[in-house]
């Protein structure tokens, strides 16, 4: 089975770099099970809108299984869980033209 490529948003950037080596690499950790298995994670809605959990963390992503490519969106805590989800739902088509550009650029 060929294996999925993680991609960071900005937003997604953004948000990492305010946390501390220990958050980041648990993050690494996340990516690694989801290149092998891209369906890692709680799905919101749809198969391809999922969340894992840390500690008292949600890390948001989406799965473009035609591109072979994962998506991590955002981050958020506990109290802000309903509004990042409804946003990124809000955003849906925007994050797959600015996936397809990423994923055609890695390619060539």
């Amino acid at each position: 089975m060929e294996k999925f490529k993680v991609y960071h948003s900005e937003r997604f950037d953004r948000e990492l770099s305010r946390f501390d080596k220990k958050f980041n690499e648990r993050v690494d950790k996340i990516e690694d099970k989801l290149v092998e298995n891209p369906y890692y994670g709680s799905p919101l809605g749809t198969p391809s809108f999922r969340e894992t959990r840390f500690e008292n963390y949600r890390i948001y992503y989406l799965v473009y299984h035609d591109l072979k490519a994962i998506y991590m969106v955002a981050i958020s805590g506990k109290k802000d869980q309903q509004k990042v989800i409804n946003t990124i739902k809000l955003f849906m088509d925007f994050f797959r033209e600015e996936i397809e550009k990423i994923a055609k650029k890695d390619k060539s």
